[in-house]
């Protein structure tokens, strides 16, 4: 049992949750800000060189390149470290497939499971690490989408999840923890799927075909994380309460994709197979944004349309819903619109290269935008009452 992980759940005081969007290459973004991120709250702390993101977060989780990131976190990488990891690794996650293989997918798989081995296994100091890994530090929950099952799965190493009991031959503790990102990252089209072989040793193993979590509605995960940490079922049963939780949400970057002089006639087949499931997973992420910023005391985040605002709470006493405040809010995501990356004073950038998740020959441009958004947005204000 990983007592790290038990210890961080039954710790009395307030609960911190981080939870990373997917988002490919754009994931940098992310990185960027969880780096001002960290070097503030270790300052704020006095802390030395040697404080991470893991001693402050009790539960990180993150679909496809969140999944990457919350890992990683989870492992207690530096960000800085992690930084590096995706400046010297990203051609090599996006690896051209063969031509022929380009009718199915665009990028071998191989590389970049090939590099999340090797990193993990080194941080974590042990080989084939697992989902159980006794040297995690963190709760730890990971997005995917079971296409055997057609449903979403958020796989975690809670030691109290029903399919995490050591007594199953089927326990998710089991499993390659470099392998189930890699499922969480395994986005159609551009990547092949991932299978995974459950009761390995048993007398009836049985395997099921995952892809990326980002085509299900969880490509931004707050809400589910919320969800794990204090739904019966899980077992982890966090208190509630604006000063019990903290949620910091941190996004790829967002914009509005509009079509001007779009004609009725333009949505052909071809045209809705291609930007449907883009539009629906933008829209879940959005709506679990507006979700937590209702059900949470939001502290920072920027406006979500005309009439629903930022719904940053400016004043506790004068609640924006009916009912309590479950938890304290922070959402971080950069506009990456032409207008928006020119108001952080990157009117240099093209914003049609830092939209694309697979964007690596603009990844200095993708790093730039992350840090001046961070370096305006992030504020240690933003955490007060969860700065012991």
């Amino acid at each position: 049992m990983n007592l790290n992980v038990v210890t961080r759940m039954q710790s009395p005081g307030p609960k911190k949750i981080l939870a990373c969007d997917g988002g490919g290459i754009l994931g940098l973004m992310s990185i960027e800000i969880l780096l001002a991120i960290e070097t503030q709250l270790r300052q704020a702390l006095d802390r030395g060189a040697d404080f991470v993101l893991a001693d402050y977060f009790d539960f990180v989780c993150g679909t496809s390149t969140g999944a990457i990131i919350a890992t990683c976190v989870s492992s207690g990488m530096s960000m800085a470290k992690i930084r590096q990891f995706y400046l010297d690794s990203g051609q090599q996650m996006f690896d051209k497939a063969q031509l022929l293989k380009r009718l199915q997918y665009d990028y071998n798989s191989e590389p970049l499971a090939n590099l999340l081995k090797k990193s993990l296994d080194e941080q974590l100091k042990e080989q084939n690490a697992t989902l159980g890994s006794v040297n995690l530090r963190t709760l730890l929950m990971m997005v995917m989408r079971n296409a055997t099952t057609d449903s979403p799965w958020p796989l975690s190493n809670n030691p109290r999840a029903l399919f995490n009991q050591p007594g199953r031959s089927d326990c998710n503790l089991n499993l390659p923890l470099w392998q189930l990102v890699r499922a969480s990252t395994a986005a159609p089209t551009y990547f092949p799927p991932e299978v995974v072989t459950f009761s390995k040793d048993s007398a009836n193993p049985y395997s099921f075909v995952f892809v990326d979590g980002g085509v299900t509605t969880y490509n931004n995960p707050a809400f589910l994380a919320f969800q794990m940490a204090t739904a019966k079922p899980y077992h982890i049963n966090w208190a509630t309460g604006a000063e019990q939780m903290l949620i910091v949400s941190i996004g790829t970057g967002t914009v509005a994709k509009a079509r001007v002089g779009l004609r009725a006639s333009d949505l052909t087949l071809l045209d809705n197979a291609k930007n449907i499931p883009s539009a629906l997973m933008n829209a879940a992420s959005a709506g679990w944004d507006m979700t937590c910023r209702m059900l949470g005391e939001c502290r920072h985040g920027a406006e979500i349309d005309s009439e629903f605002g930022s719904m940053v709470v400016a004043n506790q006493n004068e609640p924006n819903w009916t009912g309590p405040k479950l938890f304290s809010y922070l959402r971080y995501d950069p506009n990456v619109s032409q207008a928006g990356l020119n108001a952080l004073g990157l009117a240099d950038i093209d914003a049609r290269t830092v939209q694309v998740l697979d964007s690596v020959e603009h990844i200095q441009a993708i790093q730039r935008v992350g840090a001046s958004y961070a370096r305006e947005q992030i504020q240690l204000s933003h955490f007060a009452g969860f700065l012991s």
